[in-house]
């Protein structure tokens, strides 16, 4: 099955294009400390070379400190890309044990766990994380966290319908028939008939997670200074938009290309996975 996915995929030029962008992404920000010196090169402050302009020596130009934009926003990658990856994850881990028990047993279980995620689903992804961080504190760990439980409750909903379609299966009624414990069924004979959308879901959702992450970071309340987290460079680079303009847009291209990178790979996969959305 993974094998015919994957012929789908690369046929896709989008979900290609977005692949290339997001491996050579990933790359950057795992060399990124090899290739730059986090305390001179990132945060160190060179007041001589403020505000300079893209040029050879600084490829993206320098901030109001002197900095060199171009290594803060490869460094910064590495913020935003565990930041997704892991507040993602973490929504994926809760949102999938609650999804499979409310899909699995239903009646009042399902009731219960699904009135709770509708409660979170209907508040705002933003509002939610600001008021998490508020309580918790500034830091990457708490914005991950802040950030899972609205990662959560879509992934419960999903998981949740694409249980429902499979529980009642003969396959999964011969595993009760032959004495196999519930936890047993669900982890080997339900949950991984139910990967294609999950895998298309953490996809778009990284992209997702991204933005709420910059957005936060953008109103201070995220990833703490002087981290280059793409979002704190947008923050300060709004008071230099006349002046030195280059600061706001190559972090906002930074963002919007990787999660115009993350959807087009998303896309692609759902094409390829999931037969009912192929064209």
């Amino acid at each position: 099955m993974f094998q015919e996915a994957w012929r789908h995929l690369i046929r896709n030029r989008g979900s290609v294009i977005g692949m290339i962008f997001l491996i050579v992404l990933v790359v950057a920000a795992l060399i990124s400390p090899i290739v730059f010196d986090y305390e001179k090169d990132v945060i160190g402050q060179n007041m001589s070379e403020r505000l300079l302009a893209p040029g050879l020596a600084h490829w993206f130009g320098t901030d109001e400190f002197g900095r060199d934009l171009f290594a803060r926003v490869i460094y910064g990658a590495r913020y935003s890309l565990i930041i997704g990856v892991g507040s993602v994850f973490l929504g994926l881990i809760v949102g999938t044990l609650l999804g499979s028990l409310a899909g699995f047993y239903g009646g009042l279980t399902d009731s219960i766990i699904m009135r709770g995620v509708d409660i979170f689903y209907s508040i705002p992804n933003i509002m939610t994380a600001v008021v998490i961080v508020s309580l918790l504190g500034t830091s990457t760990v708490n914005l991950m966290i802040a950030l899972a439980f609205s990662c959560a409750s879509s992934f419960a909903r999903i998981v949740r319908a694409a249980v429902m379609t499979i529980r009642d299966q003969e396959y999964v009624e011969s595993s009760y028939a032959m004495g196999l414990p519930t936890w047993k069924i669900i982890l080997k004979h339900i949950l991984p008939n139910c990967l294609s959308p999950i895998i298309v879901q953490i996809t778009l959702q990284i992209g997702t997670t991204i933005i709420s992450a910059s957005s936060l970071s953008f109103l201070g309340i995220g990833v703490p200074a002087p981290a280059p987290e793409w979002g704190a460079l947008l923050s300060a680079g709004r008071s230099h938009i006349r002046d030195a303009s280059y600061m706001c847009i190559i972090p906002g291209f930074a963002i919007m290309l990787t999660v115009l990178a993350l959807n087009l790979l998303g896309d692609g996969l759902r094409d390829a996975l999931d037969p009912k959305m192929k064209k």
